[in-house]
């Protein structure tokens, strides 16, 4: 069963780090099975007051694969750097 990641970033303090991230993280999240399905990009809040800066959703072929490469080895740097450069929520949820 799919699972996914959903990233809220609500604040960039530091463009240049998630510039950095940007171009690095993208071969891990394949690694592990991964695959964008938003990646920033326009959007509209139709309810509620959310107002994230840029949101990013991630597609794993499981619930696993998702913990895996979200505690990875290999993300555990592209991690701190992210959250270094941004103030943001995730949550990792299993899909139907």
């Amino acid at each position: 069963m799919s699972a996914y990641c959903i990233f809220d970033i609500t604040e960039i303090i530091d463009k240049e780090k998630m510039g950095e991230y940007r171009q690095r993280v993208g071969a891990t999240v394949e690694q592990y099975g991964g695959r964008y399905v938003v990646r920033g990009g326009e959007f509209e809040v139709v309810e509620g007051d959310w107002q994230p800066a840029r949101l990013v959703l991630l597609e794993f072929p499981s619930l696993e694969q998702a913990r895996q490469w979200y505690n990875s080895e290999e993300y555990r740097e592209l991690k701190a750097l992210r959250l270094a450069a941004t103030h943001s929520n995730g949550v990792i949820v299993e899909g139907v």
